[in-house]
């Protein structure tokens, strides 16, 4: 007889979508002109899960993929990158979806999604949420995008009422606009979300979706009006934003040659998870998910691209060195 292992209780648990990324090997040309591709195990909340594991945390992912090759390989490469994919389940009634881009340096990359009528990520119910997985990892990270359509919604709640609003609960404002019938339907589940988590991030175009304000600092300060703890703004090539009720930081961005944008924020994300659990300051938490976000901003790839914390602390601390940092600021108010 023998006994069924017990979940393990994981640094970072995240859901959302997962799938594949196909990246042309041609920059600076349409899909049309493009002869050759690469292909990644994509989606924001996977990615993040890398990210993290690629920081030396123990990560797992909530989520669902089609039963096809496509699935097949999303699952296959999480393990291979370090991530637990026992909670990813396996739909037989959608595709696993496939994310193609194009690439046109430094800061334009059309994303096309294939998701129709639905992904297995949106499929994720109520019943395959494991509470006490939810309830016990010590980071917790969702995105906007699982608000978009049932079942994933609910499961979504229903994962939030497990928790009850512990420590680093992360949101994701991730606000994808070809997801949602409209900005407003948006908001509205936003804002109800923002009630069950501690931290939010987010840009300045998702903040104004969620709380209605494209201001960094009057954000910040509508997500805290709301209940979180910390609130992030990424501002681009302005930087990046941290405050809660007591501190208020501002770290400048970090010069690199972008390659390919769209894998930035989700190692921005993990980058963020390991400072977090660090129990780092938050000046240096910023600090090092802008060096890991440009990290990737200089790959082509997302997933794979993900840095190690040597690689991050390096490239933090060269900026140091050359004066980047001297543009930080940092108020404790």
């Amino acid at each position: 007889m023998t006994t069924a292992r017990p979940t393990p209780v994981f640094d970072v648990l995240a859901i959302g979508r997962s799938g594949v990324d196909i990246y042309p090997q041609q920059i600076g040309v349409g899909l049309e002109e493009v002869t050759s591709f690469g292909k990644f195990l994509g989606g924001s909340a996977a990615n993040v899960t890398v990210a993290a594991a690629r920081l030396g945390h123990s990560a797992a992912l909530i989520s669902g993929v089609g039963d096809d090759p496509f699935g097949r390989f999303v699952r296959a490469e999480l393990a291979r990158l370090g991530v637990d994919n026992r909670f990813v389940g396996v739909d037989d009634v959608y595709a696993t979806p496939v994310t193609f881009c194009e690439i046109y340096p430094p800061d334009d990359f059309p994303l096309y999604f294939y998701r129709k009528p639905t992904a297995p990520d949106l499929q994720v119910a109520v019943a395959d949420i494991d509470t006490v997985a939810v309830a016990d990892a010590r980071l917790y990270w969702s995105t906007v995008t699982g608000l978009s359509e049932e079942p994933s919604r609910s499961a979504h709640f229903a994962a939030w009422e497990a928790r009850a609003r512990r420590p680093l609960t992360v949101l994701d404002l991730d606000y994808r606009p070809m997801f949602w019938e409209s900005p407003a339907a948006a908001t509205e589940q936003v804002q109800r979300a923002l009630t069950e988590v501690t931290v939010a991030v987010g840009n300045r175009e998702e903040c104004e979706v969620a709380v209605g304000e494209t201001d960094p600092h009057k954000a910040a300060d509508a997500l805290l009006d709301l209940g979180v703890e910390l609130a992030i703004v990424k501002q681009g090539p302005r930087g990046v934003l941290g405050k809660t009720r007591h501190e208020t930081v501002e770290v400048a961005p970090l010069p690199v040659d972008v390659v390919n944008g769209l894998g930035a924020g989700d190692s921005f994300g993990g980058s963020l998870c390991h400072g977090l659990l660090s129990g780092w300051p938050l000046e240096k938490i910023l600090l090092h998910a802008n060096a890991a976000g440009a990290i990737v901003a200089g790959r082509l790839e997302c997933s794979t691209a993900m840095p190690t914390a040597d690689e991050v602390a390096t490239f933090a601390a060269t900026a140091a060195s050359t004066g980047t940092d001297n543009a930080q600021e940092s108020l404790h108010v």
